[in-house]
């Protein structure tokens, strides 16, 4: 199903038990994640209804502290990279490909980390 513009397509959860967070969302919430995506960092992902993708996956490096990130979706990716600096956000990821996924991008701004994808 596809996830409209400017609503959450991808939410990223990383903890330091990721199978432990998987079974508890499984338990309490009846959702069902595929086996690890290489692709996505690891992350057991799931389709939520309405479309939105769930991933789970620890820290890729030691400085990844735990977290819950949103990616909304965006038509025009490097547009909107740019519109968030202009308004002051730090660029942490300029856009990257994720082969098969689309691409990302992730900023800072007011203390938290903001994704966005774009689906080609």
């Amino acid at each position: 199903m596809a996830v409209p513009e400017h609503t959450v397509h991808y939410l990223e959860i990383v903890t330091t038990d990721a199978e432990a967070v998987r079974n508890l969302y499984e338990k309490s919430y009846g959702w069902h994640f595929q086996p690890m995506a290489p692709e996505l960092g690891n992350a057991y992902v799931t389709e939520l209804p309405g479309g939105t993708l769930c991933g789970i996956r620890a820290p890729m490096h030691t400085e990844e502290k735990p977290m819950v990130r949103s990616y909304v979706r965006v038509n025009d990716i490097k547009t909107t990279v740019q519109r968030a600096a202009d308004l002051g956000a730090k660029i942490l990821l300029e856009r990257m490909e994720i082969p098969g996924h689309g691409i990302i991008a992730i900023y800072m701004h007011g203390g938290i980390e903001h994704g966005i994808w774009q689906i080609p």
